[in-house]
This record gives C-alpha cells, sequence and structure tokens, in this order.
C-alpha cells in the first residue's frame, strides 16, 4: 500500500481529453506507484516474525497465484464493464446489489485510513533511529508528532494544494532507489548456509506446523500488494482500455520480484530469529548488518520520505472513496459536499478525525505497526471478494459477453480470486476479523440514512439477515476485548 496520484478536479477548470488521458507507461507507474510503499521496508521482519524459509517461498506462490487472479479480473471488468468507473465497490454493487456495494466502499475506506494510521506510526518508529524518544511510534512523542504531520496535511489539502509534478518524482526516487539498492548489496552478501538454517522453520517451535507459518505471511503478502486495483480505478482516464490490463500486469509482477526478492535475500544476511527481532523499517537494520551504520541511515531516511508522500497521497484516496460513494448515494449527501475549491472537506474531516482517534489509541493500547496494517488488510478482502465473485458472475451469466465469446478464462479468474480472497479470511484469523466487525457494523447507520435520503427500502430479506449477522459478531466481539481488557488489569 503506497501513493496513488489523486487529484481533485477543480470546478472550474475541467481537464482537456489530451490531459486527461494516461497512456502505457502513466498507467504502470500509477500501478507500481500505489503499491510500492512502507510495506516494503519492513518486510523483513513482518515475514520473518512468523515464518521460515520454506513457508515464506510458498506464501509467495500462492501470492503469486492469487493476486495474478485478481489482476486479470480488474482487467477483465474494465473491459467489460467500463462505465463502472467508482472503484472496486462499483463492481460489488453492480453485482449483488447495494448492501454489498455500501460495505465494499466501507471496507476499502476502512482500510484505506487505518492504513494511514500504520503510515504515521511506521514514520514515527523510522525516526527514533535519530530521536529515541519516538520508540515503536506508538510513545507520546510518536503520537503528538502523528497528530502535528496529520493536520498539517489536512490543511494543506483543504488550501487547495495538489501533489507536484517534482514532488511526486522525488517521492517515487526515494522509494524506488533504496529498494533496489537494497537488493543488489544484499545479494552480493547473500550467504546460503545463513539461508538454509533451520529452512522448514520447524526448529523454532513458536512458529507452528508449514500450513501455521504459510498462513502468518498471507496478510502481510495482501498488504504490500494493496493498489493493484490503482490502473483499474482510474480505467476512465486511459487512453486506450487494453493499456490497462498491460500496466497492471507489468507493474504486479515489477513489485512481486522486488517484494519476493527483498524477504527471501534477507533471510541469507540474518537467521529467521534474528529478523524477527527487528524494529521496523527492519530493511534498515539487515543493511546495516551488510555495510555498517550509514545502511540504516539511507533505509530510516528514504522510509520517512517515502511514508510522508504516501500519507498525503492516501489521505486524498481515503477522502476521496466517501466522497464519491456520497455523490452516487451510496453513502450519505453530506459525505459528497465539496469546499469552494473543489476539495472533499466533509470526507476529509471525518476521515482525519478517524485517524487521530486511532492515534490515540495507540497510545493506549500499545498498537503497532504490524497490528494496524493486519486491520487494513483484513478490511479490504470485502472489495476484493466480490470483485472476483462479479467476474465470475458475469462470465456464468454471459452478460457483457459477444454470442460465442469463451468464457472459460474470465470464469476461472474470477473464481479463483475469490477463494483466494476466502483463504485470506481464514489465514487473518478471529482476532483480525473481530475487529474488522467492530469498525463494519456503525456502517449500517449509515446504509439506512443514505437508504432513506434515496426514499428506498433499506434492507431485502437476506440482506437483513447478513446485517443482523454483522451486529451481532461486533458486539461479541466488543464484549470479548472489554472482558479481555478487564482480565488483564
Amino acid at each position: 500500500m503506497a501513493t496513488t496520484d489523486i487529484n481533485f478536479p477543480a470546478r472550474a477548470e475541467a481537464a482537456s481529453p489530451a490531459t486527461a488521458k494516461l497512456r502505457l507507461g502513466s498507467l504502470t507507474a500509477l500501478v507500481v506507484g500505489s503499491m510500492v510503499g512502507s510495506g516494503v521496508f519492513s518486510l523483513p521482519q513482518n515475514m520473518a516474525a512468523g515464518a521460515g524459509p520454506l513457508a515464506i517461498l510458498i506464501g509467495w506462490a500462492i501470492t503469486a497465484v492469487g493476486m495474478l487472479a485478481l489482476v486479470f479480473v480488474y482487467q477483465s471488468l474494465a473491459v467489460r464493464r467500463p462505465e463502472l468507473d467508482a472503484g472496486p465497490y462499483a463492481y460489488a454493487k453492480a453485482g449483488f446489489g447495494p448492501f454489498i456495494g455500501f460495505n465494499s466502499a466501507w471496507g476499502y475506506w476502512i482500510s484505506a485510513w487505518v492504513g494511514n494510521v500504520s503510515y504515521a506510526v511506521v514514520v514515527f518508529s523510522a525516526l527514533s533511529y535519530f530521536f529515541p524518544a519516538f520508540g515503536d511510534g506508538n510513545t507520546w512523542q510518536a503520537v503528538l508528532g502523528a497528530s502535528i504531520l496529520l493536520w498539517a496535511i489536512h490543511f494543506l489539502i483543504l488550501a487547495g494544494i495538489r501533489q507536484a509534478a517534482v514532488v511526486n518524482t522525488l517521492v517515487t526516487v526515494a522509494k524506488i532507489a533504496p529498494v533496489v539498492l537494497f537488493v543488489g548489496v544484499v545479494a552480493v552478501a547473500f550467504r546460503l548456509k545463513v539461508w538454509s538454517l533451520d529452512f522448514t522453520g520447524l526448529g523454532n517451535a513458536s512458529l507452528g506446523t508449514i500450513a501455521a507459518q504459510v498462513k502468518s505471511t498471507m496478510l502481510v503478502t495482501l498488504w504490500v500488494f494493496i493498489g493493484i486495483e490503482g490502473a483499474s480505478v482510474f480505467s476512465a482516464r486511459a487512453e486506450r482500455r487494453k493499456d490497462i490490463a498491460t500496466a497492471t500486469v507489468l507493474g504486479f509482477f515489477t513489485c512481486l520480484g522486488l517484494y519476493a526478492l527483498v524477504s527471501l535475500l534477507s533471510l541469507g544476511i540474518l537467521s529467521q530469529p534474528d529478523l524477527a527481532a527487528l524494529k521496523n523499517p527492519s530493511m534498515a537494520g539487515v543493511l546495516e548488518a551488510v555495510v555498517g551504520p550509514w545502511g540504516a541511515v539511507l533505509i530510516n531516511v528514504a522510509l520517512v520520505v517515502s511514508v510522508v508522500g504516501a500519507f498525503l497521497s492516501w489521505t486524498l484516496l481515503a477522502a476521496e472513496i466517501p466522497h464519491v460513494a456520497g455523490k452516487d448515494g451510496t453513502m450519505p449527501r453530506f459525505f459528497g459536499h465539496e469546499s469552494e475549491r473543489g476539495v472533499p472537506s466533509t470526507s476529509l474531516l471525518i476521515t482525519n478525525l478517524l485517524v487521530q482517534a486511532f492515534l490515540v489509541i495507540t497510545l493506549f493500547a500499545q498498537s503497532t505497526y504490524q497490528a494496524l496494517f493486519y486491520i487494513a488488510s483484513a478490511a479490504i478482502l470485502v472489495p476484493y471478494i466480490f470483485s472476483g465473485a462479479f467476474a465470475a458472475k458475469l462470465a456464468m451469466t454471459g452478460e457483457s459477453y459477444e454470442s460465442g465469446e469463451r468464457r472459460s478464462g474470465p470464469l476461472f479468474a474470477g473464481v479463483l480470486a475469490t477463494i483466494y480472497g476466502l483463504w485470506l479470511v481464514y489465514a487473518a484469523g478471529p482476532a483480525y476479523l473481530f475487529m474488522c466487525a467492530i469498525l463494519y457494523a456503525p456502517g449500517i447507520v449509515f446504509y439506512v440514512w443514505a437508504r432513506r435520503e434515496a426514499n428506498q427500502r433499506a434492507f431485502n430479506p437476506v440482506e437483513a439477515l447478513i446485517a443482523v449477522a454483522l451486529v451481532a459478531v461486533a458486539i461479541l466481539a466488543a464484549y470479548e476485548m472489554w472482558t479481555g481488557a478487564v482480565r488483564a488489569l
């Protein structure tokens, strides 16, 4: 999960067709830029925390197959249903009704702003290399600094500040160049003896079985691929719709190669227990072990520059999701309010108030970067699962297909992407699913609000059952969290 180029169009200045269209190179850069962010800098520790080399290899293989299926889903839907340009939630809404569509939009929004909380935590965790008081990014000094950064970005956006090309270029270089340098240096220093030490991870009883280790990698690999839908989200701006597929595939394999190399090569520098004990951004600790302190300085500085840029871009994106949903009736209309400068001021304020609230929670709950991105990853599974299911549904019914056109490929991709999403739900485990239920359940109020504004019935019988089940799970989860907190006192 990383930066993405979001620009709020000024109401008086519509972009000309020539300037609005994105070519293959720009779309590919958008996909790569949407994925490469804070996650890659913490991959060595995040992957090694629960798995050995063999399980990490299997985890990347499963992710490669599952995410590639999702890639084909988004490229297929961009061509089959070109009128659906409002992001992944539009596919869920078109295929499975307004309630599922709303929850996909709500889940995507949750993932975006919780991801921003994780950005704030990891920025100040990196700065603690220079200023130890920031700790793991969840001390009161770190929360204060993150709050100042949050509201500084908020008021910059309200002022109508756009993402300048020069700033974007610097941020992109700051992200990619250190990662490429890291891969090159670590590849030279790689030691097979270290990498093969306890290859299965079974020598460490705390890791569990191979299957348990593989499960532990799933939300980590999902987190670093959030943004794979970047080209599809901006499909309306593509010069040629077929370039969306090419850009998404190119971006996917570029990032897959970088991510896998970062995590696997690190296991040839430090053993699994040593990697698991590193402080994030763990890439800094690995490079420091190879070249000395300047390696840690380089990675920490690069991370701060990268994530501050990502913080800005994903603040824009997190505000844009409920804004667009408010304008098309998926969410209440007040989310669609814009300032005189064309900024979605209401959704921006609500989004950043939620980020601020969670920053304070990290202070008292001592929430870590890893716990936060697990929540963000679990929250985005709903839009991903229903995107795959919608592609499968179109292939089965033949809707949007010409007579005699082959549908087996899109059907297979849709089914595989859906199964992959459901597997990730299982891999996430009950703790993070319960937390997501608590975050999803309040959305029902806003859904009913939006439906009443449109003078439409809130639920059909099936949707009512889903809503009741969601609330019940959320109440149970909240009760378990409360009793657990009381027992801990």
